[in-house]
Order: C-alpha cells, then structure tokens, then sequence
C-alpha cells in the first residue's frame, strides 16, 4: 500500500552517510545563510505590497507572519537535530508519515524554493532597472519586467477588457532580463562550490545589514503620527475571503519575507555537528530578520506614509494586477510607497537623502543574489534527496569530480528559475511560492506531534518546548494565512499538487528504492544509529 511506504528514520541517517555532502558549514555560517535566505526581496521590495494591501497596519502582518514562522522553526529544529541530512521538510514526512505524502511536500517545495527565487530574481531586476535610470541609463521596459505579457494573459483567459488592462499594455514590457542575468550567475556560483558560496554569502549579508541598520537610523527620527492615519484604511480583512487585502491578506504575502530560514535544515548534511548547529541557525536567523523587519516597516511607514492606491472606481486593488499598474502609472501617485519598485531606497530619497537612498539602492542590488542562492540550493537539496530515494531519476544526485556540488540538478533548477523569473511579476510568483511553503510547514507541524507520538524515546538533542500548544499553532497559522492568500494562488497548489501525483505514479512509486525494498545502508555498520549528542546548551 502506498500510505504503508514510511522510511524508518535510522535507514534514511544510513543513507546519508552513504551517500552523502561534505560537511563544511559550522553554527555562524548557517545563521549567516538563514538571514542570507531571509532578508531580501520580502523587505526592500515587497514592503510596498504588504503597504498596498493593509497601509500601515502592514506593522500587524510582520508581527502574524513572524509569529506563524516561530513557531514553525521551533518544529523544524526539532526535527532537523533529530534527522540532520538534507531533505528539510520532504524527509521529515518521509520518515513519519509515508511516502506519497513526503512526495506531495517535495512537489510543494518547489513552488517555495523555485518559484521564491524567481520573485527575489525579479526584485534585484526592479532595483537594477531603478539604480540604472538614476544615474542616466534608461533600461527599455520591453526588457525590464513582463507587465504587458501578464495583461495580455489576463485577457487570453477571459478578463473583460478595460482601460486598466489598455493602460497596463503600453506601459509594460515582454520579458525581464535583468532577472536572467543575476539567475545565471547565482547558478553558476553555487555549482562552484558550497563553502564557495558560504562565504560570498557571508559578506553579502554584511552588506543588507548595514543597509538596513542605515535606512531604521535615518527614518525611525523623521516619523509622523498623521501618516499612520489612518492605520487600517483595507481594515484587517475577513478570514473567510479570498480579496487578499487587509492585515491578514498583507500577511499572508508577506509571510514570503520569511521564507528562507527552512534552507537552513536543507543544508544540514553539509553542516558540522548539526544536531546543535542546524537550531541555532534556524532559530537565530529567524530572530535577527523579525527584529530588523518591525523597525524597518516602522521606519517606512512612519516617514512618508503607507496608504495604497485606488483603481479607477475607487476601490482598493491588488498589487501586481493591471488596475495597480495602472493607478501607479498616473503622475499624482508617483511618490507613493506602494508604487515604488525599491521601496526602502524609495523612502530614503523622499525625506531628503537621495545618495544614501541610491547606496542602499546598490546594496539592495548587492545582497539580493544571497537569497536567490539560498533559496537555489536549498531547491537542488531537495531533488538530490528525492533523487537518492529513487523517486526522481538518480541522475540527478551525481556529483561533480571537482567542484563536489550536484551540478546537473542545480543547472536545472536555474534554468527554471530564469524562465518564471523572466516571465512573471514579483507580487504574484510570491504569493505562489507562500502557497507551497505554508503546506510544507503545515507537513512539518504535523509530523513532529506524530513522531512524538510513535517514538518518544528516541534522542532530541533539540526539544520544541510546549510542543502541544506550539505544533497545533503553527499547523493552524500555516492553513490560515493559506486561506487568507488571494484565489489565484490558493488554486495553484492543487493544480501543481495534481500534476505531481501524475509524475509520482508515472515514475516514482515504481522507481522508489523504498518500495522495491531497496534500503541503501553501509553493508557493516549501516543499522547502527549515530552517536549520541550533547544536546544545546
């Protein structure tokens, strides 16, 4: 039966040791990656929709979002210093809850991972096209972003034709290359070398935090009580709806800036000692962006004002869609937050710091490739793995003779990520990599409260405290803010969900090593659990 196919956790640590990565990365190199993965296109660019849909109550979706994600890491360190090989939330299902499940969590992680890299990779084009303009060279929107592809699809299926659409085809472009460009040389980077690009991560993150530390210092003085007024102008938004709009619509979206500090757990068969490295990564990271993240959305909101824009019959619009484009296109809304496309370098040059904004412009343009990274490789983890379990082709986990890397999957992953990064805008792929990433958490929260259950004595060197209350929150949270994402991207989960199990039972279900009782062990020593631990203290 497929639901009977569940890998016994002491086979999946046998394999890794097996076949596994090198292990290179030690405590501050994983923190450094979680914030790398973490702070990026979620707070310079995606500041603005979060303030398109909930205005300054954009302040209340940080703290739900942040709120949802602690809880989240708090399972995944558990089960990351329990199970310390990559895979992240794909071998934690495999290991509890079966196979075809595991599959299902696998197929969601690329709408995170993938589909998350495409957004980042089209807000790093938004701040190069932006730096670009500023200093004289105008970059031709035909080539710059995919506004009037995204118009004309819109009405290729059906969308009535309005003067928004009109409006949105002749200010927009066709296809983005910028977001090629930094795709390819992300790829590039990561197949060179995992230590390799550990370190260039590690100075990028130098970077936004410097940037970052900047923008809180020279906006938090300059605020106004008037521009928080008024605070809700969306309202909070009703759970039940699909509008995407009011708090909890904003933090559904961006609940996207979240996403990266899970790569952390993809890394950990690359990690030295990971049963205490891979939490304090987790946790740490988490803590350091939510910290930064409040003081920054305060900053913006509070020095020039977060109201959103109207479309054209005065009513509240989604950002991305061709009635925004539209509204933002008009000269009156032109020093708006919501339609800036670098919002934080936006802000800084409103209140009078034009060359500091276009610095952190260019450190925006610096450090976003870190989280493209991040979210690459944790993707090409994810296949290794599914790989090595023979529900993907085993091609695909082979490794290069000098680099050490798994070259042909990252290639892969890149190409992918260039053409949905080419072709689509930054708002949407992030909600439809949030839809992806909320069912994998979800999975995530689930099996940590079963694995409690069907094996309470097995070693934790990291125990999530208050498990019963903390799981079931996290669980409840992630199908929350899923719900409270708009309809669009709610419906694409089920759709890509359903193409998987076409593929799963195609080819994985008669490929899996585990369902044709292929269970790759040394041939000594391979039943033999790792040693113990001293858990963190």
């Amino acid at each position: 039966m497929i639901f009977g196919r569940v890998k016994p956790l002491d086979a999946i640590l046998a394999t890794a040791e097996k076949k596994g990565l090198h292990r290179s990365l030690g405590a501050f190199q994983l923190t450094m990656l979680g914030i790398g993965a973490v702070i990026g296109t979620g707070i310079f660019v995606l500041t603005s929709e979060a303030a398109q849909k909930a205005g300054p109550g954009m302040l209340l979706s940080f703290l739900v979002a942040g709120f949802i994600c602690a809880v989240a890491a708090l399972c995944y360190s558990e089960l990351a210093s329990m199970v310390p090989v990559s895979g992240s939330a794909y071998t934690y299902t495999y290991a509890v809850t079966g196979e075809i499940l595991a599959w299902m969590v696998g197929w969601a992680l690329i709408l995170e991972y993938a589909v998350g890299a495409s957004a980042v990779a089209v807000g790093w084009s938004n701040h190069a096209v932006g730096l670009l303009n500023g200093i004289g060279f105008h970059v031709p929107a035909a080539i710059s972003n995919a506004d009037a592809l995204m118009a004309h699809m819109y009405l290729a299926f059906g969308a009535a034709p309005s003067p928004d659409l009109t409006q949105a085809m002749a200010v927009g472009g066709w296809v983005n290359v910028p977001a090629i460009i930094v795709v390819s040389f992300v790829t590039w980077l990561l197949i060179i070398g995992t230590t390799e690009s550990a370190r260039v991560n590690a100075v990028l993150v130098a970077i936004k935090i410097t940037a970052l530390t900047a923008f809180v210092a020279l906006t938090i003085p300059v605020m106004k009580a008037d521009n928080f007024n008024p605070f809700l102008p969306t309202g909070i938004g009703n759970p039940f709806s699909s509008s995407g709009l009011g708090v909890l619509g904003a933090a559904a979206s961006i609940f996207f800036a979240y996403v990266g500090f899970d790569a952390v757990s993809t890394a950990a068969e690359e990690t030295k000692n990971p049963q205490r490295n891979v939490p304090i990564g987790l946790i740490g990271s988490l803590a350091i962006c939510t910290i930064f993240y409040l003081l920054v959305a305060l900053g913006a909101a509070g020095a020039i004002g977060a109201q959103p824009v109207l479309g054209a019959a005065g009513e509240a619009v989604q950002p991305g869609s061709p009635a925004f484009v539209a509204a933002c296109a008009l000269p009156a809304n032109a020093e708006m937050l919501v339609c800036s496309n670098e919002a934080l370098a936006h802000v800084l040059r409103v209140v009078g710091h034009p060359q500091i904004g276009n610095a952190l412009g260019t450190a925006a343009l610096l450090a976003l490739p870190s989280v493209i990274l991040m979210m690459i490789f944790g993707q090409t983890r994810i296949f290794f793995v599914m790989a090595r379990d023979g529900l993907l082709p085993e091609g695909l986990t082979k490794i290069h003779p000098k680099w050490k890397t798994p070259y042909i999957v990252t290639a892969a992953t890149g190409i992918a990520v260039a053409i949905a990064g080419a072709l689509f805008p930054v708002g949407q792929l992030a909600d439809i990599s949030n839809s992806g990433t909320l069912f994998a958490f979800f999975m995530v929260s689930i099996a940590v409260l079963v694995l409690r259950v069907k094996d309470p004595n097995r070693r934790r060197p990291f125990r999530t405290p208050l498990i019963w209350v903390f799981a079931p929150l996290s669980a409840f949270g992630c199908a929350f803010l899923f719900w409270n994402l708009p309809h669009d991207a709610k419906m694409v989960l089920p759709i890509w969900g359903g193409i998987g199990l076409l593929i799963y039972f195609a080819y994985g279900y008669r490929k899996s090593h585990l369902g044709r009782g292929v269970v790759e062990v040394h041939e000594t020593d391979g039943d033999v659990p790792p040693p113990p631990v001293p858990p963190i203290s």
